[in-house]
């Protein structure tokens, strides 16, 4: 009797991980559609190279800033963006003393990035990507378009949210707390992984 009950339980707590894993999974889908991620790769690991790193962020924000201001969504901004792209690969090239800078807009698999006022799950997402030299080096992530880095508060974050076009179920995941972080999106990380094996 015991045996059957505790599998009963483990069944019903593994149907429960499971629906709210596929429930980050369609949030997840929906997060990415009104996002814009931005990759900034280093040229490699060292000191000068990873404060290079750092410069050529500094310099591309500002530009990327001023051309998805009037934005009214994700796709929108995606579009500018690729009109825009020799700019940006400029700025970012004043930055890199001189180093082959590469710039471009494509689709990438993240994993789970935890910010100062919000986290996102892991996932594939559209994003603008700035190769540095060989890009062999740690990189830097952040959300461009809506301008969630920008937000230093979790009021300014629920605003750029809403200007990105989130919803209360896709603001509140990505500052849910840490709780929510620990027990969502590993259940969604785990069924990702599953999702791959049985594509192979």
């Amino acid at each position: 009797m015991k045996v059957r009950f505790f599998a009963w339980l483990l069944l019903v707590a593994f149907s429960a991980v499971s629906l709210g894993a596929v429930e980050t999974l369609w949030t997840q889908e929906r997060l990415a559609e009104k996002t814009v991620r931005l990759h900034v790769v280093a040229h490699s690991d060292s000191e000068e190279d990873q404060a290079q790193k750092l410069a050529v962020r500094d310099a591309v924000l500002p530009v990327i800033g001023e051309l998805t201001a009037d934005c009214s969504d994700a796709q929108q901004a995606r579009k500018i963006l690729a009109e825009h792209l020799p700019e940006i690969q400029a700025a970012a090239l004043t930055a890199s003393n001189g180093r082959e800078v590469t710039a471009s807009l494509t689709d990438e698999a993240f994993p789970t990035r935890y910010y100062e006022t919000f986290t996102l799950p892991a996932g594939t997402y559209p994003s603008l990507r700035i190769r540095i030299g060989a890009a062999r080096g740690h990189n830097w992530w952040c959300v461009v378009f809506p301008s969630l880095c920008a937000a230093a508060t979790s009021d300014a974050l629920e605003r750029c949210a809403a200007v990105g076009g989130f919803d209360e179920t896709e603001t509140e995941l990505i500052t849910g707390g840490e709780e929510t972080y620990e027990i969502r999106f590993k259940s969604f990380e785990w069924l990702q992984k599953l999702i791959d094996l049985l594509k192979n």
